[in-house]
């Protein structure tokens, strides 16, 4: 036999052998991060009375909380009448809890239990919203702030964000405690009053906590949601975050010498701005298939088609196709590495001056694995010797540990959420930012995750025009947090 027939055979049986390691690995492949959803012994679900909820999500949408860029322009009173409100629509909660103001008007409640020797759980949500984009108000379908029922929806800012969260977590925790439950592990809930704009209320209530020395179980606040048309298999999903973005602003600045429009130098200050913006953005992080953003599509293969199933199942030889196929989309992109993303441009007062300095601000959300530090190194990289500045327009937020999708916290979360949804529940990388990032130094794990259903097209109306939430989603989440209460803290 010749050298050619040997080298084919060869070929043919390395083929053969990777054929089979891939079939078997296809064939035996389990999504992990699955529950069993009867051995998490889930308490069983309470009456819900959906239009008493909706009344007093209405009457908080109407609360105008909202929270500016300059905290000049916030309203203090809006969030005084926010906390007064809550008292008065929410006896029993505030009769069975004690309540602290941090932080200016950051929320800490504790329902203590009865046994000391539990770690306790923080249940989260925010009490500001984002402003209405001045002029869209007139494509409101209901005004923004006016909290109309219509439709089977409550409409208005904040219906969803984050106020749907706080008002239905309280309904909960109000019939619960009018119905006489009694907690055996403490619940904490953590309500930040400044969550859409610097979180300082979030960081003065972890301080606080951590002052004395509680470590919790978990903590769950807003993030991910019930996608009830994910891309990958089309069908409802489950996303819990386990694990959030870092946030950091690079401010690029190219020194010039300024002048007349009309004689200007070789090259403007603009000019090196420019080809220092591109030279960052033309070397982007790569992207992997690793980390959460893997880890869900890990956990969903069983139920998407069998060439993704065979694909994820055999990671080791198709990682580059799961990458390629994943990043055809901006957010499917974004779960597999560091985004840099140039926002905001400044130059000159007028349009016949050269500036003196030119500036961009460029916007990066640090997948986990990377650092700030891998962040200006690699834009310093990339200007070489341009004559330009680098420096963070304010101290960066790193990326979160990732928490686990074996503890007990979990576990609860993810057989509800499957019990409630009747989904396949997945980890998922949070590529925005929440108040809970802040609870890191009270517990190992911290879950982001609103237990409400919205198609892909849906997410849209968060932050944006007509914001609204459905009176099936608010007698959802209702149901979510009372179940998830007596079942974690029974």
């Amino acid at each position: 036999m010749g050298w050619k027939s040997t080298t084919a055979l060869t070929a043919l049986g390395l083929v053969l052998a990777t054929a089979g390691v891939v079939a078997v690995r296809t064939a035996t492949f389990k999504a992990p991060a699955q529950v069993d959803i009867a051995g998490a012994h889930l308490a069983a679900a309470r009456p819900v009375d959906v239009a008493k909820a909706a009344t007093h999500l209405s009457e908080a949408v109407r609360i105008q909380t909202v929270s500016h860029q300059d905290p000049a322009q916030d309203q203090p009173a809006q969030w005084d009448q926010l906390h007064a409100w809550l008292q008065a629509s929410y006896p029993a909660a505030h009769a069975a809890m004690s309540r602290e103001v941090v932080g200016g008007h950051a929320l800490i409640y504790t329902w203590p239990g009865s046994d000391p020797a539990l770690a306790p759980i923080i249940l989260m949500a925010h009490q500001d919203v984002v402003p209405v984009t001045p002029g869209s108000e007139g494509a409101w379908k209901h005004p923004p702030f006016a909290g109309v029922i219509a439709d089977g929806a409550v409409w208005g800012r904040g219906s969803i964000d984050d106020k749907g969260s706080l008002i239905t977590l309280f309904e909960a925790l109000d019939g619960l405690a009018a119905g006489g439950f009694k907690p055996r592990r403490t619940v904490i809930v953590v309500s930040g009053h400044d969550e859409e704009v610097r979180g300082l209320g979030a960081q003065a209530a972890a301080a606080a906590l951590k002052a004395r020395g509680v470590k919790a179980q978990f903590v769950l606040d807003e993030g991910m949601l019930v996608v009830a048309d994910h891309p990958v298999t089309g069908k409802p999903v489950a996303l819990i975050g386990t694990a959030e973005k870092g946030y950091a602003t690079l401010k690029v600045v190219a020194p010039a010498a300024g002048g007349h429009s009309s004689a200007p130098p070789q090259e403007t200050g603009v000019a090196t701005l420019a080809r220092a913006v591109l030279a960052i953005t033309g070397k982007p992080f790569p992207m992997k298939f690793a980390g959460p953003g893997a880890d869900m599509l890990k956990a969903i293969a069983p139920h998407a088609s069998p060439v993704v199933k065979m694909a994820v199942a055999n990671s080791w030889l198709f990682s580059p196709l799961l990458v390629s196929v994943s990043a055809k989309t901006p957010a499917g992109a974004a779960m597999l590495h560091t985004t840099i993303a140039p926002t905001m441009l400044q130059g000159s007062p007028k349009e016949n001056v050269l500036p003196q300095d030119a500036s961009a601000w460029i916007n990066y959300r640090i997948a986990p694995g990377d650092s700030s530090a891998d962040v200006i190194n690699r834009a310093r990289a990339a200007v070489g010797s341009l004559p330009v500045t680098l420096s963070w327009s304010r101290p960066p937020n790193e990326p979160t540990g990732v928490s686990s999708t074996r503890s007990p916290g979990w576990t609860v979360l993810a057989a509800l959420a499957a019990d409630e949804s009747r989904a396949p529940v997945a980890p998922g990388l949070m590529t925005a930012a929440t108040d809970s990032r802040y609870l890191q130094s009270v517990a190992d794990d911290v879950y982001r995750f609103q237990p409400l259903v919205l198609k892909v097209g849906d997410i849209e109306m968060i932050h944006g025009t007509n914001e609204h939430i459905g009176l099936d989603n608010i007698e959802r989440m209702v149901r979510f947090y009372q179940r998830l209460v007596e079942t974690a803290a029974r």
